[in-house]
């Protein structure tokens, strides 16, 4: 489903309800919430507005668990590290602890930190390997978490989790897979900006090249797909 919002600030509250409810739903359900997020830019204000004064208290925060669905193989205090960026607009803020914070340890080597990352997964998730909700953004290649065109772990069919060296921008980086992200019971893009509007009708109309265009990889088994977009985004679509 793609619901288009007429600017990023609309886009964004309505995203923070929609995260909102889904967790109460899940919490009251299963007693706790698996949630994979996404780093870049566009996430950040997300996290800020969840974390704000409107938001902070409409969760049951110590019941929700945080993974990450792909990180820079930077160590976790550079500027570079999503879960520096993470850490600063929602963990702090929310006093999250750091029993619910599964993040990605790069003070490995690359391999060995999709390899522990993965195991973290299956430990957690107990057999399912399934995220309540998985947040992703899209870039303007139509790159989605790490499966960037034209790597190898677009082909990747047994791992959760992998390390991957892109080329484009000259970095190792690991990753959740395809495989795993479609196990997802919800699937969240969050995409916005004019900059984006060609990606998006690639993965959305375009026929299937995954090599080209990755996200057109994201479709789940069971689960649903959603695309929160704004305007300018949304116009070639």
């Amino acid at each position: 489903m793609v619901k288009v919002f007429k600017n990023p600030g609309e886009l964004l509250i309505a995203l923070a309800d929609f995260i909102v409810a889904k967790a109460k739903e899940i919490i009251d359900r299963e007693g706790r919430f698996n949630f994979a997020l996404s780093g870049g830019s566009s996430p950040k204000k997300l996290y800020e507005l969840l974390a704000s004064a409107t938001y902070k208290n409409k969760v049951d925060w110590k019941n929700v668990f945080f993974f990450f669905g792909d990180e820079r193989n930077v160590p976790k205090d550079s500027a570079e590290s999503n879960y520096l960026m993470v850490k600063t607009a929602l963990f702090d803020p929310l006093k999250i602890g750091t029993n619910n914070i599964f993040s990605i340890n790069t003070s490995l080597s690359p391999k060995d930190a999709a390899i522990d990352y993965e195991e973290k997964i299956k430990r957690h998730l107990e057999g399912s390997y399934r995220f309540d909700l998985i947040l992703l953004g899209l870039g303007d290649n139509s790159h989605t978490a790490s499966l960037f065109p034209h790597t190898t772990v677009l082909n990747e069919t047994t791992a959760l989790v992998k390390e991957v060296y892109v080329e484009e921008v000259k970095m190792d980086r690991i990753t959740f897979t395809a495989k795993l992200i479609n196990r997802a019971d919800t699937i969240v893009f969050l995409v916005y900006g004019a900059g984006k509007a060609e990606a998006i009708r690639h993965i959305l109309k375009d026929p299937r090249n995954i090599e080209e265009y990755p996200a057109q990889l994201i479709h789940p088994d069971q689960g649903d797909v959603q695309w929160f977009v704004d305007e300018p985004a949304a116009r070639l679509i």
